[in-house]
């Protein structure tokens, strides 16, 4: 059978958002972390599927909006949780530890206040764990529900029996030392300590010599400072000794018994458990898709049959969070796009290479189930996505940056096919203007015949000439008012000047009908930033 071609490289879900997101996504639980790194897209044939994705995270978004402090509770018990699906995995042919038992039962009481809090939200069913109450009494017979675990009497009584002769064994041995601590103490007046041990200084040898000759004290340890002496165990203290230790040998054969019937009891729940921490993990990633959807404006986008991207008011989750931390606003871009070849073209500083992006943005989120940064999209699903965009690693590759534009060019060839999406931001802009203006006409000759969703960046507007190429230019300077912005510009050092033309530029895009609207916004910029005018003057002829 033939492999399953993956819809996106590490590059394209990188460059459009996709990476960035998902780390941005508050997931609190092993399993969802672990889920959403093995998520898979979802492709053309399961868009009910995907509707049926989007409508859990709305529901969601409605139990989050109206129960904060629940749902505060249920973050809270999601950060308690460790990954105990192999300790569950090996339950069945292992004994389990105290540690490892512990663990077990600290994620049965997380899981049964999951459900509580679950009933209580009214979460959707295919959510809530499975009810474990029975496994959480085995391990906790007393049922006190207390996040600690110890191999209690009642498990074996047997094992309280040992126990309790340990005790008796251990006190009697207590008060046979006790009484030869008093001994030492009336005929040699040498005060032991409670452990029933004098520690002499090496610098006392007079001391040293004299507690040595006592016959009810042996020399039991010794370092370069001091030597320690302790009580000479007597005939009936050795007594109790030896059969503490023997009671202690049997209190753990009968301890790892009890501790092989948990881990049995434990294995006999295994399916039960890890499909729980399935659960548990769809539920922390929908509640956190639909946190952070509520958090970006972000809405459901409609997944239509039809082979589109299309969306108004659409923002660039990654660069509108740089312009909040800068005080600055997001300025939104709508466009809709279906097969063919549309060209977005425009000056530098024009957000072209941003709306390049938030296209792919929209479309892969939301085949990854995310609620997408728009007012309104419709979105139908591709069955390939890739981004070609300037390659920072080209250098240490030994790649010229045309070279390596060339090498992923190929790859988006070799690997597209109908309902793709291709996004490519300035290709052959690394090579001489003659070539990259013939080139980037081929190339839009060639991906116009194909069913794939196009949107190419360029500065060549000649390639838009094709009738059948859609055009659209960022607005930029169309609307501004130059005198204004001349003023504010005139005594501004370099960096304010560029911040000035930055909020006077309008980065929406609109259809060009005709090449001869299409406003000059290079030229505009360089005699705002000081470029010679006579260079300006010139540059105006050589367009004509």
């Amino acid at each position: 059978m033939a492999a399953v071609k993956r819809l996106a490289n590490v590059k394209t879900r990188k460059e459009t958002g996709l990476d960035y997101v998902v780390s941005a996504v508050n997931l609190l639980t092993p399993f969802g972390i672990k889920q959403i790194k093995e998520q898979k897209p979802f492709v053309p044939g399961q868009e009910e599927s995907l509707r049926a994705e989007l409508d859990r995270v709305q529901v969601m978004m409605g139990i989050a909006e109206r129960n904060p402090k629940e749902i505060e509770l249920l973050q809270e018990t999601f950060m308690m949780m460790k990954d105990n699906t192999f300790t569950i995995e090996r339950s069945g042919n292992s004994v389990l530890s105290v540690v490892e038992i512990f663990e077990i039962k600290s994620l049965l009481l997380q899981m049964e206040k999951v459900r509580s809090l679950a009933d209580k939200l009214s979460v959707p069913a295919e959510f809530i764990p499975d009810d474990t109450v029975k496994l959480l009494d085995t391990l906790d017979p007393g049922k006190d529900r207390l996040n600690t675990f110890y191999i209690y009497d009642v498990f074996s009584e047997k094992l309280g029996e040992l126990r309790k002769e340990k005790k008796e064994t251990e006190r009697e041995l207590r008060k046979k030392q006790k009484a030869l601590r008093e001994i030492v103490k009336d005929k040699y007046g040498v005060n032991l300590t409670p452990k029933f041990e004098i520690v002499i200084s090496k610098s006392d040898p007079q001391s040293i010599k004299m507690i040595g000759e006592i016959t009810e004290l042996i020399r039991s340890d010794e370092d370069y400072m001091s030597v320690t002496f302790s009580l000479a165990p007597t005939e009936g203290m050795d007594a109790c000794i030896r059969r503490s230790d023997e009671l202690m040998t049997l209190i753990e054969e009968e301890e790892l018994e009890v501790r092989e019937y948990l881990s049995k009891e434990i294995s006999s729940y295994e399916r039960v458990l890890l499909e729980n921490c399935e659960k548990l993990g769809r539920l922390d990633i929908t509640l956190s898709k639909a946190i952070y959807a509520d958090r970006h404006d972000c809405v459901m986008p409609e997944i239509v049959n039809e082979h589109v991207i299309e969306f108004e008011d659409g923002r660039n989750l990654q660069v509108e969070d740089i312009l909040k931390e800068k005080g600055k606003e997001y300025c939104p871009v709508s466009i809709a796009l279906d097969d063919g070849v549309t060209c977005i073209t425009g000056a530098n500083m024009g957000g072209k290479t941003v709306s390049l992006k938030l296209v792919g943005m929209v479309a892969i989120l939301a085949q990854h189930g995310f609620f997408v940064p728009c007012r309104r999209a419709r979105v139908g699903l591709s069955n390939y996505m890739q981004i070609l965009i300037g390659d920072s690693q080209s250098i240490e590759r030994g790649l010229s940056s045309f070279g390596s534009e060339m090498e992923e060019l190929k790859e988006i060839l070799d690997n597209g096919r109908d309902r793709s999406l291709i996004l490519i931001d300035e290709i052959a802009s690394g090579t001489n203007p003659a070539e990259g203006l013939a080139l980037t006409k081929s190339l839009v000759d060639y991906l116009k015949t194909k069913a794939y969703i196009t949107l190419i960046t360029t500065h060549f507007e000649t390639v838009t000439e094709d009738v059948s190429v859609r055009n659209m230019q960022v607005k930029g300077l169309a609307g501004a008012d130059f005198s204004r912005l001349d003023k504010e510009i005139r005594y501004a050092g370099r960096k304010e000047r560029i911040d000035i033309i930055s909020r006077y530029m309008d980065y929406r895009l609109v259809l060009v009908e005709d090449a001869a609207e299409i406003p000059k916004d290079a030229l505009n910029i360089a005699k705002m930033l000081g470029i010679d005018r006579d260079i300006i003057e010139k540059a105006k002829e050589y367009m004509k």
